[in-house]
């Protein structure tokens, strides 16, 4: 059981190494807003419920690693967070704002400004945000953060960040430059082993190809 407490004081004491000191007024907050907050490498999401409360589907390894409800319950700091990305593990929990935002500023509504839906009413956001509480399938790229506040206000499950990330990852390897580089490196590979094969020769050309005609 050591290394499992261990692991339990390294990540409740990882939250004092990024202690917050911003307070909120959650006074400005309806039941139903959809929060925005940068974290370090994305941009997060949640819901507000009211009462100082929201709602957010976020990443989290210490399920894993423990049983200890006390300190699952305390808030997901990045390591625990990077961690839930890689092992895929997540949930839809319920936290305060303050640690919700992590010290960051929060943003209200912003993607009204963005999404071509108009946002169902602020009582009927927080009803769907509440009902899909728990554990749930995640993928950093097919159902994060944002696809599950987008479905609660909106109604359809998107993300832009993952759209941007991809139209990105295309640009770069779906390119006419990529495609003469696979056909090089294929090349090269095939007069590197001495292997001048049909199969090989047709295989290079099929992944040339493809990128070619895919830029």
């Amino acid at each position: 059981m050591f290394p499992f407490q261990l692991l339990n004081l390294f990540f409740i004491t990882s939250k004092v190494e990024e202690e917050k000191e911003r307070k909120y007024d959650v006074s400005v907050y309806k039941r139903g807003d959809l929060l925005e907050v940068p974290r370090t490498l994305f941009t997060h999401f949640g819901i507000y419920l009211g009462d100082n409360k929201v709602a957010h589907l976020i990443p989290d390894i210490l399920p894993v690693l423990s049983s200890d409800e006390k300190a699952i319950g305390s808030m997901v700091t990045n390591n625990r967070l990077i961690l839930g990305v890689i092992a895929k593990v997540a949930s839809v929990r319920v936290d305060n704002v303050e640690d919700f935002a992590y010290g960051a500023q929060i943003l209200v509504n912003h993607m009204d400004k963005v999404c071509s839906r108009p946002p169902f009413c602020g009582e009927e956001v927080a009803r769907r945000a509440e009902k899909l509480l728990g554990s749930v399938s995640y993928s950093l790229l097919w159902y994060n953060c944002e696809h599950y506040v987008m479905y609660c206000r909106y109604g359809t499950a998107i993300s832009f960040q993952t759209y941007q990330f991809c139209k990105t990852v295309r640009k770069i390897f779906c390119s006419k430059k990529c495609a003469v580089f696979a056909a090089l490196l294929g090349l090269g590979a095939m007069l590197y082993l001495g292997s001048t094969s049909v199969l090989t020769a047709l295989l290079t050309l099929l992944v040339s190809f493809t990128i070619w005609m895919a830029s």
